[in-house]
């Protein structure tokens, strides 16, 4: 079940294994694939049309690092509402599937496993797994990841 995500930050506290969250969406355009890919992925099959056919791809392709930098985006705009922010300790991230021009992406986010930590008695880690999903329901990213989140302050219990 997904949680409607709330307004307001959520603490340690508020959490729950199994807990499900949904960002917003975003469709990724062929100019911003080729703007990141000159930028920071200068590989042929983010590049151009026509020789991205002819590799594995069969064409264009989002790079891996710009779907995992919108789906962060998603995550920030509301997809995990963290009061603290998201604070990674750590992730996995595969990319079982191309992002091609036109792809509208969301990300839901499940809450595998919530350890408050014994020495930092005012947070905890959260274990998350987000599939990044295109218009079609596949998952195109999938990350798992290791979130610091804060427990709650007294003056907000």
């Amino acid at each position: 079940m997904i949680t409607q995500n709330p307004k307001a930050g959520l603490y340690l506290e508020d959490l729950a294994v199994g807990a499900q969250f949904l960002s917003g969406s975003y469709t990724m355009t062929e100019d911003e694939i080729k703007q990141f890919a000159r930028q920071y992925d200068p590989q042929v099959f983010h590049l151009d049309d026509v020789k991205a056919r002819s590799t594995v791809f069969g064409g264009l392709a989002a790079s891996g690092w710009h779907t995992a930098a919108v789906a962060m985006r998603l995550l920030v705009e509301g997809g995990l509402p963290i009061a603290s922010g998201l604070i990674g300790a750590g992730t996995e991230l595969r990319w079982p599937r191309p992002v091609r021009p036109g792809d509208t992406l969301t990300v839901q986010t499940t809450v595998l496993e919530i350890t408050p930590s014994r020495s930092k008695p005012d947070r905890g880690i959260v274990l998350c797994r987000s599939d990044t999903l295109n218009q079609h329901g596949e998952v195109v990213q999938q990350s798992t990841a290791k979130v610091m989140v804060l427990r709650k302050p007294a003056e907000a219990q």
